[in-house]
């Protein structure tokens, strides 16, 4: 059984994304036209104190891996938007347009057991540190979406928490990750289940 608790690593890098996005707001028009339906930054779980502001939709995988999908995403057919807020929170979402619906289920199934396995994983490389994970449950969005949550922490750090949903709509598969300071108890899950519902059905594969 895992106790709860956020990698300082990750929650870091959700906190420089959202400063860098400050200035970055809109995504070109050749970009727009060619890449998959993506969330607009009123499509996230609403912050208490902070708009969330949207980068431009980018060709390619962020600059940095999401949390627990360390080799797990494909370059190729790949894109992202990466959201932040003036506070503690931030967002990022890649979606692949596989070669067929079949590699997609299948891409879509190896990034559910990347984050189901996330905490554990994690536990055994962080001695001391502590982790839980939980399985939000299924959605019915297109092929399909499920959501989870995953939350580490080291002694001396702030806690912080991740949710996670991912989906298909036939060979074209999308991942959000949801990310600030905190615990799984902290956590907008109702309202995340329908950002990650909105982000699959808007989705053009």
């Amino acid at each position: 059984m895992f106790r709860r608790s956020i990698l300082p690593a990750p929650t870091a890098a959700v906190l420089a994304a959202a400063a860098a996005l400050v200035l970055a707001t809109t995504a070109t028009t050749a970009t727009a036209a060619t890449a998959p339906g993506f969330l607009g930054g009123a499509d996230l779980p609403p912050h208490p104190s902070s708009p969330w502001y949207a980068g431009p939709v980018t060709k390619g995988l962020p600059e940095t891996t999401p949390f627990c999908l360390e080799g797990a995403l494909p370059a190729a057919g790949g894109w992202h938007r990466t959201f932040g807020t003036d506070v503690d929170a931030g967002a990022v979402q890649v979606s692949v347009r596989s070669a067929s619906d079949a590699s997609a289920a299948r891409l879509a199934a190896s990034l559910e057991r990347k984050v189901a396995t996330c905490a554990a994983d994690w536990l055994r490389r962080t001695p001391g540190g502590t982790a839980s994970w939980q399985d939000y449950g299924k959605l019915a969005a297109e092929e399909g979406a499920h959501v989870y949550g995953v939350d580490t922490s080291i002694s001396e750090s702030e806690p912080g928490v991740h949710l996670y949903g991912i989906g298909r709509d036939g060979s074209t598969v999308t991942v959000v990750m949801w990310g600030q300071m905190g615990h799984l108890g902290d956590a907008p899950v109702p309202a995340f289940r329908k950002t990650t519902t909105t982000a699959v059905n808007r989705l053009n594969p």
